[in-house]
């Protein structure tokens, strides 16, 4: 696995499924309603850094379930 324990690893699990997608649909409302700038581009960057975790983290699942796969 590339994080050393499970609470890492479930943090992080956390941040990418929840917390990410809820920060980039938050910036574009308030973007909208308030006037804020960059409402393109900040949820663009937020899910792109979003779509990056997931890829490394569901890498490190599968890195970690092979090699705790035992052979019946």
């Amino acid at each position: 696995m590339l994080f050393k324990n499970d609470k890492t690893y479930d943090v992080l699990v956390y941040v990418a499924q929840i917390v990410l997608p809820a920060l980039a649909v938050l910036y574009t409302a308030l973007a909208e309603i308030w006037g804020l700038p960059y409402a393109k581009e900040i949820p663009a960057t937020i899910m792109a850094i979003d779509a990056f975790m997931g890829v490394v983290l569901k890498i490190s699942k599968n890195k970690y379930n092979k090699e705790t796969e035992v052979d019946v």
